[in-house]
């Protein structure tokens, strides 16, 4: 697999296509902020934006769509149900809400953010889960997948499930690796999505990644994108900035050596910078 282009696609299990790098705007203000960015992105050849209805900026990122000029059906929306909209009615509410605060008739894919609810036979998640497959069935969602899952919270729904998650978004990083959840995510035809996948900027002080930047002449931030899309797991960083959009995105020109991807497989230290799934106060 070779990703060479910003608007390259994973094929999800449904056949919809995922961009295999995207914006974020997760901590974007709202208002000017989140909309002059995706703006910005949009113009840079972006054409896959995530929200969430936590951001608070969701009617910003479809007043910027709308201001690029860019038709809709060229671009992958994604937003995501807040914790405290979890349940069967509660969910499609949310998801309504949703599409209101975007003005849009449709996302292209809508994630359950976190695993909330104490292990049990039946979490809530699972009420949650027939929800989103009535979204799906409805059209209305062109995806539905699961955000911050662990291997056991994909273990607990999937049994329970008609339509399995096409997305698991996850923070991902060299820092942070997940083989487990990899393997899994693979296993159920479940592509995996990286946030933070620039370790909220530090990655430009991993010694290693900055050596390889060197190399390949690109920053350390670049090196840890490409590593990603190499290793076939989608992208999604955050910035407001319009050249560190740009550059961000700087990553088609070349690929990395075998030798370099397993360097930084190697530097796994299983550290977060987000919450951790199992512990988060909901």
């Amino acid at each position: 697999m070779t990703i060479t282009n910003l608007t390259d696609t994973a094929t999800l299990s449904n056949g919809v296509e995922l961009p295999w790098f995207g914006l974020g705007v997760y901590k974007a203000e709202p208002g000017p902020e989140a909309e002059q960015a995706v703006v910005w992105a949009l113009e840079a050849g972006y054409r896959s934006i995530d929200t969430a209805a936590l951001y608070g900026n969701e009617s910003d990122v479809g007043r910027a769509i709308r201001r690029s000029g860019v038709p809709r059906s060229e671009i992958f929306v994604t937003t995501k149900l807040w914790n405290d909209s979890h349940g069967f009615d509660k969910a499609l509410q949310a998801f309504d809400d949703s599409l209101n605060r975007l003005e849009m008739d449709y996302v292209d894919l809508y994630l359950v953010h976190w695993p909330v609810g104490q292990p049990s036979d039946t979490p809530i998640y699972n009420e949650t889960w027939q929800a989103m497959e009535a979204i799906y069935k409805s059209g209305r969602a062109r995806a539905i997948g699961v955000s911050n899952f662990m291997v056991h919270h994909l273990q607990t729904l999937l049994p329970t499930v008609n339509v399995a998650p096409m997305v698991n978004q996850v923070e991902f990083h060299p820092w942070l690796q997940q083989p487990d959840l990899q393997a899994f995510c693979r296993a159920h035809q479940i592509q995996l999505e990286a946030w933070a996948p620039i370790m909220r900027g530090r990655a430009l002080e991993v010694s290693e990644l900055v050596k390889l930047g060197e190399k390949y002449g690109k920053n350390a931030v670049q090196v840890s994108l490409r590593w990603m899309l190499d290793k076939g797991i989608v992208t999604i960083p955050k910035s407001v900035k319009k050249e560190r959009i740009k550059n961000n995105a700087d990553v088609f020109d070349f690929e990395l050596d075998p030798a370099d991807i397993a360097l930084i497989d190697s530097l796994d230290r299983g550290q977060r910078f987000g919450p951790n799934p199992n512990k988060f106060n909901f």
